[in-house]
């Protein structure tokens, strides 16, 4: 349907430019049928937004609103899912901070994945325990970061379970408010991963346990959300690729930074590919919309290169002053 390309000067540009569009989608949405569903991102590139949100709350419903955040962690430190829900890390408390308590009213209803609920023991036992027996998990994924696909019948009681109350719950519980998500919301990791679809996981996979890859752990401690690489979770629930094309009206990337420059600009130069998990944005453009909102250190391998965009089909528009 559509494919557009914005470049802005900055960060602060970034988050205005995709605010804007993205109240006026909901807006569209609520005039037309009373109610917005979204998908929304934690990390540093949504935050500008979630500002805006909040600085202009007036020009929406927030009340008619619901919210489904892409992932959350598994093996935060906490005793109860209470605790490890509340952590300072936990993406849970990331939407409290930023977004859902600075608004009032808030949103009719927010969802963050329960990766809380897993006890991260208990996960690498069954793991142990079923290791080599695809009849209870297999792993997928050509790089480090893998899927543990868990079959619905799984011989391990507590992979059966995560499977069914977590996974494909969350995935259920999506399907009830909507026949498809208004704006799926994303940012971009540095191996072009989206949410925990690590990169060289199918695209087709719509809901995950991940183990998470090596280079994943080592931006979280870089960015100093961990202080060690053994102190970061080593596991995820998280929306794949698969829902999030395949179940939304409109995708909405934003991304920042300089480290995001090589995964941006292959998922729009080269072929839709594992390896790139937002390149499967080129497929989602074919029948919805799709649009990229990037500072200018994002954009750095596609300035120059607008022609070779149009022949893909992707508009490119320089919003930068």
């Amino acid at each position: 349907m559509s494919f557009t390309v914005i470049i802005t000067q900055d960060f602060e540009q970034m988050s205005d430019v995709a605010a804007r569009m993205y109240l006026k989608k909901v807006n569209h949405a609520i005039e037309k049928k009373n109610s917005f569903v979204g998908i929304f991102p934690t990390g540093n590139s949504p935050t500008g937004l979630y500002k805006y949100l909040i600085e202009h709350q007036n020009l929406f419903h927030a009340k008619k609103m619901v919210s489904f955040n892409l992932d959350e962690y598994v093996g935060l430190p906490g005793k109860t899912p209470q605790e490890r829900m509340m952590h300072p890390e936990s993406y849970c408390y990331f939407m409290l901070q930023n977004l859902f308590t600075h608004l009032s009213p808030t949103f009719k209803k927010t969802h963050v994945p329960p990766g809380s609920l897993i006890d991260q023991t208990q996960l690498e036992k069954s793991l142990k325990k079923g290791a080599k027996d695809p009849a209870c998990y297999s792993l997928e994924g050509s790089g480090k970061g893998k899927a543990v696909v868990i079959p619905k019948d799984s011989r391990d009681d507590y992979l059966r379970w995560i499977r069914s109350e977590i996974l494909d719950a969350y995935i259920e519980e999506i399907k009830k408010y909507s026949d498809a998500v208004d704006v799926a919301l994303v940012g971009v990791g540095g191996r072009g991963h989206i949410a925990f679809h690590e990169s060289g996981i199918p695209l087709e996979l719509e809901m995950l346990l991940v183990q998470l890859d090596d280079n994943t752990i080592e931006n979280a401690v870089k960015d100093g959300h961990f202080a060690k690489k053994k102190d970061s979770p080593h596991y995820a629930v998280s929306m794949g690729a698969g829902a999030v094309y395949g179940m939304s009206r409109c995708v909405l990337l934003v991304a920042n930074g300089s480290r995001k420059a090589g995964p941006i600009a292959e998922s729009l130069l080269g072929e839709v590919s594992a390896d790139v998990p937002i390149s499967k944005s080129q497929d989602f453009a074919r029948k919805r919309e799709m649009i990229y909102v990037l500072d200018e250190a994002a954009a750095q391998g596609i300035l120059g290169k607008k022609d070779k965009l149009a022949k893909k089909g992707i508009e490119l528009r320089d919003f930068r002053v």
